[in-house]
């Protein structure tokens, strides 16, 4: 971890009024080396010496750099294709976390035969194990994107909105797939009992980003902070809420342990609800009014439609969850994270 994740991770534990809730429970929690994964991973080694994580990944010795030895021993990686792998293997699972997806835009329109597979699938199979083992708790994580098309962004977005996806579109393979596997949650909770419940996340960002994070957000605060130009190839109309990793991470604690199965959740803080426009000149305002801020339209880049996603987390606050974090403190920190990362 580098300074920054250190000291959000102790500040999490801080303000988290579930821990003793979790204590001596065993995990199961896909997308380890992810940030939401990796984030989880950190705080629930830290707030318990006698917790026991089950980490399925794609790459173990990626999955070793990334933790410390006291992680490390309570934690079980093993490298599998998490579509194909026997979870059965596993014994004396209390929880089961689902953060494992692919991320990347490129990818959902490269293969996107793979993106909805690995999203259906796995979900599916987890959910098949929750029902055997009797799990005490399940979060599947999901994307704003499953809200498709909504262009008014005056009104709030609860969670039983829903806006147009296009079935005959390769990008929408992920939010499609998204979809369906909150559908699978919603009947695995009614037809056998599965205490599977869903948080929808907004776009998520904190100081464990990965070197090649190539999301706007990450973008525009690594152009920043290195004095470069912003660059946006589109018009920047899109607008949407985001989160700090420790408070998403929270919000899935509590969606866990407070949250009604077979249900959903919104993830995000509303007063960081921004285009993407206008977090290029909030970046250039507040943080380096030395670079300029450009259009210079491309069509080839793989983005979702124009979307105005004015999330509303009012369903998620009512089980006692709030955000810490609005969008100044997040990109002080992630510009904080880029330059150690630099120096």
């Amino acid at each position: 971890m580098n300074s920054v994740e250190k000291q959000d991770i102790q500040r999490c534990i801080s303000l988290l009024k579930l821990a003793d809730q979790l204590k001596g429970s065993s995990f199961l929690i896909t997308g380890g080396t992810g940030l939401i994964g990796s984030a989880l991973i950190h705080l629930l080694s830290a707030l318990d010496k006698d917790v026991n994580i089950f980490a399925p990944v794609r790459n173990a010795e990626k999955a070793l750099s990334m933790f410390n030895d006291d992680e490390l021993n309570k934690i079980s990686f093993f490298e599998c294709d998490l579509s194909t792998y026997d979870y059965c293997k596993l014994d004396n699972v209390d929880y089961i976390i689902h953060c494992a997806a692919p991320t990347s835009s490129k990818f959902f329109v490269e293969k996107p035969v793979e993106t909805a597979e690995i999203i259906i699938d796995v979900t599916k199979s987890l959910l098949s194990y929750a029902v055997k083992h009797k799990v005490k708790g399940f979060v599947y994580l999901s994307s704003l994107e499953v809200y498709g098309t909504l262009s008014d962004g005056t009104k709030e977005v609860a969670e039983d909105v829903q806006g147009y996806i296009n079935p005959m579109s390769v990008r929408s393979s992920y939010p499609i797939a998204k979809r369906a596997a909150e559908n699978l949650c919603c009947l695995y909770a009614k037809q056998y009992g599965v205490p599977a419940k869903v948080a929808r996340l907004t776009q998520t960002t904190g100081a464990g980003i990965s070197k090649d994070d190539n999301r706007v957000i990450v973008q525009f605060a690594r152009l920043c902070a290195k004095g470069q130009d912003i660059v946006l190839h589109t018009n920047g109309e899109s607008a949407r809420p985001y989160c700090y990793i420790t408070d998403a991470i929270t919000a899935i604690l509590y969606i866990l342990l407070k949250g009604k199965a077979g249900e959903a959740y919104n993830v995000a803080n509303e007063d960081t609800y921004i285009s993407a426009k206008g977090m290029a000149d909030y970046l250039r305002d507040n943080f380096n009014p030395a670079i300029n801020v450009r259009v210079e339209l491309d069509d080839n880049m793989g983005y979702a439609p124009i979307t105005k996603l004015k999330l509303s987390s009012e369903k998620l606050r009512r089980l006692g969850w709030s955000p810490s974090m609005g969008l100044r403190e997040i990109f002080y920190n992630l510009i904080r994270v880029i330059h150690e990362s630099e120096s």
